[in-house]
């Protein structure tokens, strides 16, 4: 089986969970026998797929890359000449038409061009575009579109819940039903003890973006009182950027400068982020998967999260779930787990069970069966 595994969302991201994904599944593909994968990116930025065997890069183009950086250096640009490189780099192997099998990674349908009658699979991470339209005004409409249109024509579809199925279907309902199918996420943090985080005894972790549908906000003013009752509380959020002026004034206004704090992380700390928290807060809208969900009890760390979309799903009876439409439960349900040091460990311990039933390994070789479904077109 050739296979070529498409840049787009390589290209996109320098983190994130879809290039994560994409890396953690064909890290694990990549040497089996009877199984070729090809990923044409001369060279690439993103964190997951540099250190991942998946790069098989030409003297040629090692040549290359020593020659865009010493322009890069002396102050030329080379972002048009490398984009002429990474078209062709990947224009090649789609023209020569030797391959299986053709995976997108994110909603562009360029290949479609090429590809023919070659089967593809793609993968739906949300709907979160189509459900929430009003928290995406200015970003480009094609990635609604360009879905819808990959949709209908993949040979199969994975969605990475059952919640996003369910989406799919209910919007598109003219979508095969038989074509989709459901493979999990797995888990890929550690808590790595060598390395050395500063970080306060007392907080609440939020992890990641503070776009609208994920809630901050709401989960700022529901625990307004027990910051104010306890002034060691605090809440860490990682990673998702500074706060802007909005963000800023939004936590002036509540006089909260010194307990609610953004910090950045690198990869290997973020386990302890997790660990040392009293307990992960993920008080998002709609999620297709929640990758963080899997991340908190894989680290040992209680999550208390909203009763939506795809998170029961994941989450299972690890979850201390909360009503998205009652900022008094999420309050009593944060203080439960800050005040009841039985009830912690209680959730500590179901969480680590829970995460057990979702490896990458299970996920990559879910991936393979389907990809040679495609192929056969069963």
């Amino acid at each position: 089986m050739k296979i070529i595994l498409d840049p787009q969302a390589f290209n996109m991201q320098t983190y994130g969970g879809i290039t994560r994904y994409y890396t953690e599944i064909f890290s694990r593909l990549k040497g089996k026998k009877g199984l070729s994968i090809t990923l044409p990116i001369h060279q690439s930025n993103n964190t997951y797929v540099v250190h991942s065997g998946l790069l098989e890069i030409e003297n040629k183009e090692i040549v290359t890359a020593t020659l865009l950086k010493w322009l890069n250096t002396i102050g030329i640009s080379t972002r048009s000449l490398k984009r002429k490189i990474e078209q062709k780099k990947l224009k090649n192997p789609l023209e020569s038409s030797n391959f299986d099998l053709f995976i997108p990674t994110y909603y562009n349908p360029y290949f479609l061009e090429y590809i023919g009658e070659t089967p593809f699979v793609l993968t739906v991470y949300d709907m979160i575009h189509e459900l929430f339209p009003q928290y995406f005004i200015g970003e480009p409409l094609n990635v609604v579109i360009n879905k819808k249109l990959l949709l209908e024509k993949a040979t199969k579809i994975i969605a990475v819940s059952n919640n996003t199925k369910k989406d799919i279907l209910a919007i598109y309902p003219e979508i095969d039903a038989s074509k989709i199918e459901v493979i999990y996420h797995g888990s890929s943090i550690k808590v790595n003890e060598n390395i050395k985080v500063i970080l306060p005894s007392n907080y609440v972790l939020f992890v990641g973006s503070r776009d609208y549908y994920k809630n901050f906000y709401f989960l700022v003013e529901s625990i307004l009182d027990l910051l104010k009752e306890d002034s060691t509380l605090k809440i860490i959020c990682a990673g998702g950027g500074k706060f802007n002026e909005e963000e800023v004034e939004f936590i002036k206004k509540l006089g909260l400068q010194e307990q609610v704090e953004q910090r950045y992380f690198e990869e290997e700390q973020l386990g302890l982020f997790y660990k040392n928290a009293k307990c992960f807060v993920f008080p998002s809208m709609y999620e297709g998967f929640g990758i963080p969900v899997l991340e908190s009890m894989a680290c040992g760390c209680p999550i208390v999260l909203s009763n939506v979309s795809s998170l029961p799903e994941v989450a299972g009876e690890a979850g201390i779930y909360f009503d998205l439409s009652s900022k008094e439960d999420l309050k009593e349900k944060i203080a439960l787990v800050l005040k009841d040091s039985n009830f912690r460990n209680e959730y500590i311990l179901k969480g680590l069970e829970r995460v057990k039933l979702f490896t990458w390994e299970k996920a990559a070789s879910q991936c393979l069966e389907l990809y040679n479904k495609a192929i056969k077109n069963d």
